[in-house]
């Protein structure tokens, strides 16, 4: 089963990535620090894999990004992931859009970098995919998911 999305709701790209991060909540009522992967990232948030799931709007702190930058945002989204309840997918929405998630050569409609946004580290020419249709790269496009090769 495909799931889209109105295009008028998608803000910016989304790419598949394989970022560690560590992620912590800052609500006390609900506590939660863990060393997590985020899964897929645009401009305004991205999505984590994590091992408990979170409730709805629980603000978060971001750190360990790449380039040593933090950001905090909230929990937008949580599905779980398989069906042994043993892993979720976080969707977390920033609260200051940008490319925190240090991606060398962003979307073009990722333009919203904020100026707390750590810059992204450089990479060696021969590191950079030549094609964003691989991974870790993969462009998802406003209307739904994109599947290169796939008809």
């Amino acid at each position: 089963m495909e799931v889209t999305t109105p295009s008028s709701t998608r803000r910016s790209t989304r790419l598949r990535v394989h970022i560690p991060l560590a992620v912590t909540s800052l609500d006390r009522v609900h506590p939660f620090s863990a060393k997590c992967v985020a899964l897929i990232v645009s401009a305004q948030g991205g999505g984590f894999s994590a091992p408990q799931p979170l409730p709805l709007e629980t603000p978060l702190l971001l750190s360990d990004l790449p380039g040593g930058g933090s950001a905090s945002g909230r929990v937008a989204n949580c599905l779980p992931l398989g069906n042994d309840g043993k892993q979720f997918l976080i969707g977390v929405s920033l609260y200051n859009p940008g490319n925190v998630w240090g991606i060398a050569d962003p979307p073009e409609d990722w333009n919203c970098a904020s100026p707390q946004a750590p810059a992204a580290p450089a990479m060696a020419k021969d590191a950079v995919p030549k094609s964003k249709a691989v991974w870790p790269y993969n462009l998802f496009s406003g209307h739904g998911e994109a599947h290169p090769g796939r008809k």
